[in-house]
């Protein structure tokens, strides 16, 4: 037998969205109730296009109040509640969700995000119109389901509510919440109810104050044992943390956290972002490994944290361990499932370069992942190109005709190698923008080009020193003992990279000699640099002469031992570990020489130092298994 079922909402100023949410219901309840709480566009007007039932209720800052005026007019056996800028999608069955016969039922809402995202969390929308429900709070308004002398029974829907206003929500409920935090406090001070908390703890994390945050997220933590809020609680009390820096904190949190709640995956892709900021790599690409096992599932989700994002993730992780094998396959992956998101085909274009697979293996490749089919994917296409200084960018202009402004089409032909022709263009351009500055530096240094450097040096922000300096490199005078700015270092590390990008060594050796006077952060630097593109070799040789003028230097012997053990130097890699131990006895340590000893297969080392991370370093998870 059918059930008959009301829509009940409240409105104010909602014109814009009003007819999309009632035309996705509309054949699908039997009554809609609309309570205006002071509208002044034609929110109204548009309601009683669907209904004679619109009602009228001077605004008190209280939702509850207001939830509960709209239920009060359903004559129905059930209640769906819906806000303005939400919607069913058409396969919505109503009468199949309620045919159960449960007394609420939890709902899930698909929240869609910027850059084409969405977080799926779930709410009480459909609940039995019989059994004395109604709402509680001020702020946060939720149902009165939880004494448990009632035996109310719950049930899962199986519909998803569309929401498209989420993000323009976060933004204004920052607002919103600052002006409602003195309403909040009186609430919760009234009535300490795990909700109260929650939502006070949740609210101070908004507005970032999050040592109140944790305070009232760590009182509410206790009574949140077995409530659907509970993973939610879980995350914003840990992500609080977070902001603090206390991520060993969280973490123990979310080591317990974890087992409870074992299908919710954002408190694993959480746990696994913490353990990559204390430097637990092992830990890290473990737990983001699980994240994909279990999808992307649980009561509140972030779309793509079991899916392309927990991908995304352990490609950046395997590229900066220079594992660009399984790097690379982690970021095909996330591409395979997500080729419109900007982050993962930036990423994908850097892993592939660092690979250094060949350019028309690329184009080919690239073409089947993110087949242009529309000008919108091309835009996309072309500004993730441009803003990577990718050579490929030239190839996608002249493939698809597309014509550019002239700093676009001189920096295409630059990273494509066509130094002629990007020289000839950026001559003539008039009022070059200032974000061009450094790529006409590079190839005023590539050209040895002193107009080219003319045009360069108004752009880069140089005081007469610094041009001085720069204009050296360029004429290749010998530089002497210069004392280099922080300014002129971050400009020249940047021109140092695409030089190694673009495999321009004896311009790269100049700028060398030059930086290798500054300091030894940026020296550290270029090392990265010239690993992470396969320059192992050269890498080495710099860093033993860094080795020998900073023998304590922890970022050195690091990298050193690394590199080392990339290059299959066994024994100069456990040299450098042991180094490391000694000066920096820290986890990460222990994990590289765990590495190493699995590598030249010393089954009693690996064991030894496992026993150790045991004893030491109790939040690692990997050494228990």
């Amino acid at each position: 037998m059918m059930k008959t079922i009301a829509l009940c909402m409240i409105v104010k100023n909602e014109q814009e969205h009003l007819r999309r949410c009632l035309d996705s219901v509309k054949n699908k309840v039997d009554q809609i109730v609309i309570v205006d709480t002071g509208s002044t566009d034609e929110t109204v007007n548009i309601a009683r296009e669907y209904t004679n039932d619109v009602h009228y209720m001077d605004w008190n800052n209280n939702f509850a109040a207001a939830r509960n005026e709209s239920i009060k007019y359903a004559t129905t056996e059930y209640i769906l509640v819906l806000d303005a800028d939400e919607y069913l999608e058409e396969s919505a069955d109503l009468q199949k969700e309620i045919a159960s016969g449960a007394d609420y039922y939890f709902t899930k809402i698909h929240n869609i995000m910027s850059f084409e995202r969405a977080l799926n969390h779930l709410a009480i929308r459909i609940f039995s119109n019989n059994k004395d429900l109604y709402y509680q709070n001020r702020l946060h308004e939720h149902l009165n389901i939880m004494d448990e002398k009632r035996n109310l029974i719950s049930g899962q829907a199986g519909l998803v509510i569309m929401h498209t206003g989420y993000t323009d929500e976060m933004m204004e409920g920052r607002e919103k919440a600052k002006r409602n935090l003195p309403l909040m406090l009186k609430e919760v001070e009234e009535n300490p109810t795990v909700y109260n908390l929650f939502n006070m703890g949740r609210t101070y994390m908004w507005v970032g104050k999050y040592e109140k945050a944790i305070t009232f997220l760590k009182r509410a933590y206790p009574m949140s044992k077995n409530l659907t809020i509970a993973s939610d609680l879980i995350i914003t009390l840990c992500r609080s943390l977070g902001e603090m820096k206390r991520y060993n904190e969280a973490l123990q949190i979310l080591q317990e956290a974890v087992v409870v709640h074992p299908t919710e995956v954002d408190l694993l892709h959480l746990q696994a972002l913490y353990y990559m900021e204390i430097d637990y790599y092992i830990d890290a690409i473990d737990t983001m490994t699980k994240c994909l096992d279990i999808g992307d599932q649980g009561i509140t989700v972030t779309e793509g944290h079991g899916s392309y994002i927990a991908h995304f993730r352990l490609a950046e992780w395997y590229e900066l361990q220079n594992d660009l094998t399984k790097s690379y396959e982690h970021i095909l992956e996330a591409f395979k499932l997500k080729n419109d998101f900007a982050p993962i085909m930036g990423k994908y274009f850097k892993i592939i370069e660092k690979a250094n697979v060949p350019l028309e293996e690329v184009f080919v490749s690239t073409n089947q992942l993110y087949p242009i089919s529309n000008s919108g994917q091309l835009e996309k296409m072309l500004e993730v190109m441009y803003q990577l200084r990718h050579p490929l960018l030239q190839r996608y202009l002249t493939e698809y005709n597309v014509t550019v402004q002239d700093n676009v089409m001189a920096t295409a032909r630059q990273y494509a190698r066509d130094y002629d022709g990007a020289q000839a263009l950026w001559l003539g351009i008039e009022g070059v923008d200032e974000q061009n500055g450094e790529d006409i530096l590079l190839l005023s240094m590539i050209l040895k080009d002193r107009t080219l450097f003319g045009r360069a040096k108004t752009l880069l922000n140089l005081s007469q020193k610094e041009q001085k300096n720069l204009y050296k490199i360029i004429i290749d005078e010998p530089s002497g003992d210069t004392k280099l700015t922080l300014h002129l270092e971050n400009i020249l590390e940047r021109v140092l990279m695409h030089l190694i990008r673009l495999q321009e060594f004896d311009s790269f050796e100049k700028l060398l000699n030059y930086l290798w006077q500054g300091s030894v952060d940026v020296k550290i630097k270029v090392c990265e640099y010239l690993v992470s593109y396969g320059f192992n070799e050269i890498a080495i040789d710099l860093l033993v002469k860094l080795f020998e003028q900073h023998p304590r230097n922890i970022s050195i012997i690091k990298m050193l031992g690394d590199v080392c053990l990339s290059n299959e130097y066994y024994q100069d890699a456990q040299l450098f570990y042991a180094r490391l131990l000694e000066f920096h006895p820290e986890y990460s340590s222990y994990e590289r020489c765990y590495l190493l000893s699995e590598k030249v297969g010393d089954q009693t080392s690996s064991f030894n130092i496992k026993e150790s991370i045991k004893l030491k370093f109790p939040l690692s998870s990997w050494v228990v298994g």
